[in-house]
């Protein structure tokens, strides 16, 4: 019968084929287009090494060409494909296999698998126990209560599992790929080691009974702790030779193992009828008696028990629903065989327990002597209700007895129609429960090892034979289970798991709340019946009973847990599995920049946003790091592009840039973005960003660029491009910022040139490898690395002169000067304009980061021969209220001074070339020459700006002077008026000003306050 509840979709696996090259029987004429198949939706990552393409947008969008376009139907996915890493190729559906591997259906897979492992050790051994101690009422209690959290559970599980294809890892493969690997890799580690204890906990019931029947026969081999101990251990070793022959033979055993227990707990039913024997009166059975129960029904615990303890020690039976999950990758569809056969299992279990616990604590007193203490005629008895019927056990107060529920672990074996039946039903749920748990280990910790989250472990995720067995991961099992057989206390080892069992099944739960929450397209699992809201009900009633059990060994469950999680984090493993929280960190961040844009920007929560014109970031990576400086983790920075052409050319050169450049910002740590746009000319690529880069409130302030060290030799049009960049930045009233390092910045050649030496000696090392292969012996292998061929390559192929070699090697450290920590020194501001602050800001917070600690800031200001002390005090107030620490306050009386006439002489050769020199010829002439070449620099000009000329001239002078030795330098931009200075003379008085000085920054702010002394 089809359960109502479910109807979940189906993933059929057909075999491969190709992918029709046109679809006219379709639509009647021919097109590129494909009809939708399921084919191009496997993963990019298939395991099943080729998958079925669509044509590309651009394929379908661009001119069309004479003799069609070749788009091939399928495209191979081997192991030298180029895949991305970030692919979940598990997700990948598989052509089936016809290589004999075993795939089991929701019966043999999931329902037989859960029900032998929830019918566990408790069932024969311990259930009359907890029943004893809790009695009938609050025994009814424990076990609705373990149903409710793992219907809970189960319900979340069905919702998650039939969101697409489960593959190999049940729990943690459920929580990783919704969760995302920090959470799936914390909990698959302790789900794995919890699976591994329970394979212990159920070997050591096993050896318990086979102990008890060693004592009544008088067969001890040493002491009974002992001797569970040497069963355990043998035990465990015929079991794992049974998984290692693999999953057929194991699913044979179990189907054999379930027959056996099903007779047994048929036995248990067909006993409590049977009247009872003299000798079963004296052990304290008596059959149905509503008394018996009535005396039961209330609890007697004794010792340090208590309804949580007890709880405790019961629980780790209600924990085999994910043993149908565990092994999720042997399955033929896992999304309907899990939800139908685990709730199935859930139900068929509890009502067993609960009819098997009642008739016991109906038919059975808590206390027996075991002995014929028939009361004698005219003793008082009032022990317990076994005197109604002539028996006083009341020689059980004062010593102790071993019968009864309270007493006796084998009470199943007195109660039954047949004891023995009973022995083999023990024997057959210990084992069959271990035997799951034996699999199910190895399977999740394989699973845990291939997606590579713990880098030391992807030894184990090797797997065998046909089935892929993890027998390392069996061996692994196998060893902590024997250290946990040693232990040889069942009640010592079962609180032991349930706090790693039900750390599992609440992140089970939340798990599926979150996804819930998320709200993403992409949650739509087929099975409709469960509740976000119920999913975290469940989370939190695990969380609280794990407290409740134990409150140490939760809070140890949850500090590894939260170890584990900062370790998965530390690492970042590169996956990405679409997980809701990914999907919640959107939602999140769409909401926040969304609050931002109502609210005003206030001057006290300024911080530098910043658009860093890096080109390709790795050929700048010192205006990056230093853009980084600024804005740390705490605000935007964004590397800019702009390819030069028209965009239709650039856009094939554009989309491998962006993969290109994300990458190297991933792998080198740099916490920024990067945008690219494509434009004619790169003025109007700036323009495009600082007007479109950012999202509301959450846009770019602050225009950081490099200064351009070619002006002198490049094309005039890329001069005007690059000034008319600044001149942009003013209008759109950005903060800018240029750097200029006396190596440069631009590393770009050298990083062609190794990549060139870098495919010039993998040629080479390919080149002596097919020569050495060919050589049949006759000549050694070398032993040479690749970075040995390549060292080789450099010196031979590509010669330096030294020069040259400097050169290089000094621009590589360069490069790099931001990325570590300064040394001691300074940080000189020269502060010489008021523009609302930035000029002050950002070198405070350099000093506020781990690279610039070691650095003492250093003001300069302008100020009039007169009243030099006045002006310290006043600059010296003014940092006060700021709350800005500065070490020293230079003031400087003489920077209106006259340039010495050889720094004068040095700007009048640079700008020579650029001159009109149009002063000594006819006013017509000139006229024809100011038309002419309309950028060059005019006399009028030079004299009109003189003063500021020399002010340029002047401050280079000053710099050297005063901050030569600085870490970094930094001063107030200079202004070019629109329409009146020209390219090339802004251009020499930024190159005047930075000449041959530590790295400079010139600055200059929007001339908006980013400063404030009020709170």
């Amino acid at each position: 019968m089809e359960n109502p509840a479910f109807d979940p979709p189906t993933y059929e696996e057909p075999e491969h084929r190709d992918i029709r090259p046109s679809v006219i029987s379709a639509f009647g004429h021919d097109t590129l287009d494909r009809v939708p198949n399921i084919d191009f939706y496997r993963n990019a990552g298939s395991v099943s090494g080729h998958r079925a393409v669509r044509p590309s947008l651009q394929e379908l969008h661009d001119v069309f060409q004479k003799g069609g376009v070749s788009i091939p139907d399928t495209v191979d996915d081997t192991d030298d494909s180029l895949g991305t890493p970030s692919v979940d190729a598990e997700m990948a559906l598989t052509p089936p296999k016809k290589d004999g591997t075993v795939k089991f259906g929701w019966i043999r897979g999931v329902l037989v698998r859960c029900m032998l492992n929830i019918w566990g050790v408790m069932l024969f051994i311990r259930l009359s126990w907890v029943f004893g101690q809790a009695g009938a009422g609050l025994g009814c209690v424990i076990i609705l209560l373990s149903m409710v959290v793992t219907t809970i559970t189960c319900l979340s599980m069905s919702a998650i599992c039939t969101n697409g294809v489960v593959r190999g890892g049940g729990a943690y493969y459920l929580i990783s790929r919704s969760l995302g690997p920090e959470f799936g890799g914390s909990i698959g580690l302790i789900f794995a080691f919890a699976n591994a204890v329970a394979v212990a906990m159920y070997v050591v019931g096993f050896a318990e009974t086979v102990v008890d029947l060693l004592k009544e026969h008088n067969a001890l081999m040493t002491d009974p702790v002992n001797d569970i101990r040497i069963v355990g251990c043998i035990t465990v070793v015929l079991l794992l030779g049974i998984s290692v022959a693999g999953m057929e033979w194991e699913a044979k055993a179990q189907i054999i193992l379930l027959v056996i227990l099903l007779v047994a707990i048929v036995n248990v039913f067909v006993g409590t009828v049977i009247p009872a024997t003299e000798d079963k009166r004296s052990k304290g059975f008596f059959n149905y008696h509503a008394s018996i129960l009535e005396e039961n029904f209330m609890p007697d615990f004794r010792g340090e028990e208590s309804f949580f303890s007890v709880f405790a020690i019961f629980f780790p039976a209600a924990t085999g629903i994910l043993a149908g999950a565990n092994i999720s990758g042997d399955l033929k569809d896992a999304n309907a065989a899990l939800p139908k056969g685990t709730l199935l299992a859930i139900i068929i279990t509890g009502i067993t327990y609960l009819g098997v616990a009642l008739c016991v604590a109906a038919t059975t007193v808590r206390d027996a002597t075991g002995t014929n203490s028939t009361i004698v005629e005219g003793q008082h008895c009032n022990f317990s209700v076994a005197c109604d019927f002539g028996y006083d056990f009341s020689a059980c107060a004062s010593e102790g007895c071993g019968f009864g529920l309270m007493n006796n672990f084998q009470v199943m074996t007195l109660v039954s129609g047949f004891g023995p039946l009973i022995i083999a039903g023990t024997f057959s749920a210990t084992l069959s429960s271990a035997l799951a748990s034996l699999v199910s280990a190895p399977k999740v910790f394989q699973a845990l090892c291939k997606d590579k989250i713990y880098k030391g472990l992807e030894f184990f995720a090797k797997g065998h034979g046909k089935n892929n067995e993890p027998l390392r991961g069996y061996i692994l099992t196998f060893i902590i289970a024997v250290a946990f057989i040693l232990i040889a206390e069942l009640n010592v080892i079962a609180p032991i798991i349930s706090n790693f069992f039900l750390a599992s099944y609440a992140l089970i739960n939340f798990s599926c709340f979150h996804a819930s929450y998320a709200k993403s397209p992409g949650w739509r699992p087929a099975y409709k019946y469960y509740n976000m809201w119920l999913s975290l009900f469940g989370a939190v009633l695990c969380c609280a009973v794990m407290f409740v059990i134990n409150w140490w060994a939760a809070l140890l469950t949850y500090c590894i847990e939260l170890l584990l999680y900062i370790y998965v984090t530390v690492k970042k493993p590169d996956v990405n599995w679409g997980s809701s929280t990914q999907a919640v960190q959107f939602v999140s961040a769409v909401n926040n920049a969304l609050s931002l844009s109502g609210v005003d920007d206030h001057v006290k929560n300024f911080r530098p946003q910043c658009l860093v014109m890096t080109g390709a970031p790795m050929n700048r990576p010192a205006l990056l790091d230093l853009a980084h400086c600024f804005t740390k983790n705490y605000g935007l920075c964004v590397a800019c592009e702009v390819f030069q052409g028209p965009r239709s050319e650039k856009l094939q050169e554009m989309n491998a840039s962006i993969e290109c450049n994300l990458a190297w910002i991933k792998k080198t740590k740099r916490k920024a973005f990067y945008n690219v746009v494509a434009n004619n000319s790169f003025r109007e690529g700036a323009e495009t960003l600082l007007q479109a880069a950012g999202l509301g409130r959450l846009k770019p302030n602050t225009l950081v660029l490099g200064f351009k060290k070619d002006w002198r030799t490049a094309d005039r049009e890329d001069v005007h491009n690059y000034v008319g960049v600044f001149h942009d930045s003013f209008d759109f009233e950005y903060g800018t910022v240029m750097l200029r390092m006396k190596q440069g910045l631009d590393v770009s050649h050298i990083l062609k040139a190794n990549e060139e030496m870098n495919r010039q000696a993998l040629e080479q090392q390919a080149e002596n490898e097919q020569f050495q292969n060919g050589g049949k012996g006759l000549f050694k292998k070398s032993k040479r690395s690749s970075q040995q061929v390549l060292t080789t390559r450099v010196s031979v192929n590509v010669p330096q002169s030294d020069e040259v070699a400097r050169a290089n090697q000094g621009l590589i450290d360069a490069s790099t000067q931001f990325k570590k920590k300064l040394g001691k020194g300074t940080i000189d501001v020269w502060w010489l304009f008021d523009d609302g602050g930035l000029t002050l800001l950002l070198p405070y917070i350099l000093t506020t980061r781990k690279k610039f600690k070691d650095c003492k800031m250093r003001i300069f200001v302008a100020g009039l021969p007169g009243r030099l002390q006045q002006d310290n005090e006043e600059m010296e107030i003014l940092l006060k209220k700021f709350r800005i620490k500065c070490d020293d306050i230079h003031v400087i009386p003489d920077i209106n001074a006259t340039p010495t006439s050889t720094s004068s002489k040095a700007f009048d050769d640079m700008i020579a070339p650029f001159r009109l020199n149009e002063g000594n010829k006819e006013t017509p002439q000139a006229e024809a020459l100011k038309k002419e070449n309309p950028w060059k620099i005019t006399d009028t000009e030079l004299a009109s700006f003189e003063e500021k000329t020399n002010l340029q001239i002047r401050l280079n002078e000053l710099l050297q002077e005063k901050s030569s030795t600085a870490k970094l330098i930094i001063v107030s931009l200079p202004i070019a008026r629109k329409g009146a200075i020209s390219d090339h003379l802004y251009m020499a008085w930024l190159d005047t000003l930075t000449k041959d000085l530590p790295p400079t920054l010139l600055i200059r702010g929007n001339h908006k306050s980013v400063l404030t002394f009020y709170s």
